[in-house]
């Protein structure tokens, strides 16, 4: 950038709106986190897990896009990436039903699992 004299400027809000870019595009590849830390495949209810070399492999976020599926031992999910469950029903109205979207944060989880954002200190 330097060479053709433009400033980089980092925009702290602009974060989102990659993730919904993102979203957009990966929205079929959407999983939820269910009771004993697995994650479940919003349409087809697979059962899958953040793969051991993601950096959110301990933080556990209850709602995901992965890029893609590897099966070792279990199925692994590979590149992923915290999203909002309202920003399925904006991006992809034709895939998705209100129902299946439902965040079930009113319901219990296991003690420090599905943390917020907010409790990720974000």
């Amino acid at each position: 950038m330097e060479r053709i004299e433009i400033d980089v400027v980092s925009n702290p809000s602009g974060y989102d709106n990659i993730r919904k870019a993102i979203t957009a595009g990966y929205f079929y590849h959407t999983a939820r986190l269910g009771k004993g830390g697995f994650y479940k495949t919003v349409k087809h209810n697979q059962t899958v897990m953040i793969h051991p070399n993601s950096a959110l492999f301990e933080e556990l976020p209850r709602w995901l896009i992965y890029h893609e599926l590897v099966f070792t031992t279990k199925e692994f999910m590979r590149q992923v990436i915290e999203i909002e469950n309202s920003w399925l029903l904006e991006v992809a109205p034709h895939y998705y039903k209100a129902k299946e979207l439902e965040d079930d944060s009113s319901k219990k989880l296991p003690k420090n699992v599905g943390k917020s954002r907010e409790e990720l200190g974000q």
